[in-house]
C-alpha cells in the first residue's frame, strides 16, 4: 500500500476508485465499504484509493471555536489506521491536511481540484451521511450530479448493522468509554489494539513492587505513546502484547495520563508483562521494537493515589486481576479451538 500526504506527487495513481472518510478505528462498517470498493475497482481495472484527513475535521473545528472539548475521542493513531487499511487490501491512501484552506473550499472546487484533477477519480463511494465542502454544503446529490457531468460514477453505502446496532466510530467510542471491550471488539471485528514503538520512560516501575511474583525488577513497563490527548479508551486493562516474541505476552496496562506520578497531560500506554522472556529479549530487549497491545478487558478506571506505596498496592491487585482474567481467556480460546476442530 502506498501512502501520500496530499496528491501532488509523481507516484500517485493517475486514476482510481475512491472512498473518502476519517476511518477512525476501521470498524466493520468501514470494512464492508472497503470490500465493496475493491469489488467495484476490480470490475473497472482501477486501483483502490482511500482519502482521509489529519487532523480529524472535528478536531480542527473544535480548535477554531476555542472549544477543545468538542473534539472527538480518538480510537486509533494514524499508524494503526493505515495498518488496518492495508490489511483490507487498499492500494493507495491519500492523507489531506484538514486546515482553513480545505475547510473553506467550496464543494464544486473540492470536486474539481481534489477528486477530478488531483486524484483522477473514476468511481467514488461514500457513506449515507457524507457531507463535504465549505459549510458542509455538498452532499450525495451534489456529488452524483457532478459525476454525471464530469464522467465518474458515484455510489453510496447505507448503514452497516451488527445485531441491530448501527456500526459507527461513535458507537466504538461509546463502547470504549464504557470499558465494554467485548462490544468494541464486536463493532471492530477484532480486539481493540494500540501499536507503537516501545520507548524509555522514567523507570519508576522498577522501584515499585520488587517482591511481586515474576517481577524481579519491580513493575517494569513498556511505554507506548498515544499521539492524541483524548484516547477513546482509558483505564487499567488486561492485555496481550504482540510483536516482541513469537507468542503474545500476557500483561496489565495503564492507558491515560498517570495522575499519581505526573500532571503533564501526556497520554501513555504503559504495559507490565506478567512473564518477561529475559532469555529471548534480555533485560532491555523491548526498547525500540514495534509492539501491538490488545486491550482485552478493563479492570478499572485510572485513579490518583496518596503516594507510591498506595500505587504499588493497587498495581499488585491489578496484576493479580489481570492474571486471573487472562488465564480464563486462554482457557476459553483453547476450548473454542477444540470446538472448531
Amino acid at each position: 500500500m502506498r501512502v501520500f500526504r496530499g496528491f501532488h506527487h509523481p507516484g500517485i495513481a493517475p486514476a482510481c476508485a475512491l472512498t473518502i472518510g476519517n476511518f477512525d478505528g476501521v470498524h466493520r462498517g468501514h470494512q464492508a465499504m472497503l470490500a465493496l470498493l475493491q469489488s467495484e475497482a476490480r470490475h473497472r481495472g482501477l486501483p483502490t484509493c482511500v482519502m482521509t484527513f489529519e487532523p480529524h475535521p472535528r478536531d480542527f473545528f473544535a480548535a477554531r471555536a476555542g472549544k477543545p472539548e468538542l473534539a472527538p475521542a480518538r480510537i486509533a493513531p494514524l499508524r494503526d489506521k493505515l495498518g488496518e487499511l492495508e490489511r483490507c487490501g487498499i492500494d493507495q491512501v491519500v492523507i489531506l491536511r484538514f486546515d482553513e484552506a480545505l475547510a473553506s473550499l467550496p464543494a464544486q472546487d473540492f470536486i474539481r481540484q481534489v477528486l477530478v484533477d488531483g486524484l483522477g477519480a473514476r468511481y467514488v463511494l461514500v457513506g449515507d451521511d457524507f457531507r463535504f465542502g465549505a459549510k458542509r454544503q455538498g452532499d450525495y446529490a451534489t456529488l452524483d450530479a457532478a459525476g454525471q457531468s464530469r464522467g465518474f460514477d458515484v455510489a453510496r453505502m447505507m448503514s452497516y448493522e451488527v445485531h441491530g446496532l448501527r456500526v459507527s466510530s461513535s458507537a466504538v467510542r461509546e463502547a470504549l468509554a464504557a470499558g465494554d471491550m467485548a462490544a468494541a471488539a464486536s463493532l471492530l471485528g477484532r480486539p481493540y489494539a494500540i501499536s507503537g514503538h516501545v520507548t524509555h520512560g522514567r523507570k519508576l516501575g522498577r522501584q515499585l513492587g520488587e517482591s511481586a511474583p515474576g517481577a524481579a525488577d519491580g513493575f517494569r513497563t513498556l511505554n507506548l505513546r498515544f499521539p492524541h490527548d483524548k484516547p477513546a479508551a482509558h483505564g487499567i486493562f488486561a492485555v496481550l502484547v504482540h510483536g516482541l516474541t513469537p507468542e503474545p505476552l500476557p500483561g496489565v496496562a495503564s492507558l491515560g495520563n498517570r495522575p499519581t506520578v505526573e500532571d503533564a497531560g501526556r497520554v501513555l500506554l504503559e504495559v507490565h508483562c506478567l512473564e518477561w522472556p529475559e532469555s529471548k529479549l534480555g533485560a532491555e530487549g523491548g526498547y525500540g521494537k514495534l509492539a501491538r497491545v490488545e486491550l482485552l478487558h478493563k479492570l478499572r478506571d485510572e485513579a490518583r493515589y496518596d503516594g507510591l506505596e498506595a500505587l504499588t498496592a493497587a498495581i499488585r491487585a491489578d496484576t493479580e486481576a489481570a492474571r486471573a482474567f487472562l488465564a480464563t481467556h486462554a482457557a476459553q480460546r483453547r476450548q473454542t479451538t477444540r470446538d472448531r476442530i
